[in-house]
């Protein structure tokens, strides 16, 4: 499958290095161009590409953002729309400024601003350093770190809950994007080490 990433941090670094190491075509972003990004995509390796936003959005047919949440305005809604778009982002008031939220999870809040894109919540409550260390996929699902995903697209959610089990992880299905409201910042399951049975008790979805 042909990814792209948008936001070249942590865990857009994890994320590429993961999914080009399991056999997919990787493009990744940032904010100041692919020039910045060549020797960080060669070191990568697996052919990962280094593009524009625009570029890396348009190249994935499945794209996954994961930009500071207060940089939502300047994701490349046009080329998103249709696509299976991968939300990481968590919302920090101290790092992005007040947004108001209107009441939304922050995934519907940025699903509305990427209309056509079909949003799924993945990969938000894990700490980079784990995403890197802690995929398993010589373990029985039920043994692996659990990954929580929420979405309103079935479809959607059933090829990030692939994507997550080869890259060693277990998905747990977390219900609607306003359900995502359980896997964000300062909730039981963010940052938490669990398995899925653990992982589905901390979010009674046992």
């Amino acid at each position: 499958m042909k990814i792209g990433i948008l936001g070249a941090g942590h865990i857009g670094k994890a994320l590429a290095r993961l999914l080009a190491e399991a056999g997919h075509e990787v493009g990744i972003s940032n904010s100041r161009g692919p020039e910045t990004l060549r020797d960080l995509a060669e070191r990568l390796g697996h052919g990962v590409r280094a593009y524009t936003n625009e570029d890396a959005a348009r190249f994935g047919e499945l794209v996954i953002e994961t930009v500071p949440f207060g940089k939502y305005a300047d994701l490349p809604s046009v080329q998103l729309k249709g696509k299976v778009v991968i939300d990481t982002a968590n919302y920090y008031p101290q790092r992005d400024g007040d947004i108001d939220l209107g009441g939304l999870s922050e995934s519907a809040f940025m699903a509305r601003h990427m209309p056509g894109a079909r949003v799924v919540k993945a990969f938000n409550a894990i700490h980079a350093a784990h995403l890197e260390a802690q995929g398993d996929t010589g373990k029985p699902l039920e043994e692996r770190r659990a990954i929580p995903i929420a979405s309103d697209d079935a479809e959607a959610k059933q090829v990030v809950a692939d994507l997550i089990e080869q890259i060693g992880f277990a998905p747990l299905d977390n219900g609607t994007l306003e359900d995502s409201k359980s896997q964000q910042p300062g909730t039981p399951i963010y940052g938490k080490e669990a398995n899925l049975k653990q992982a589905r008790d901390i979010l009674g979805r046992g």
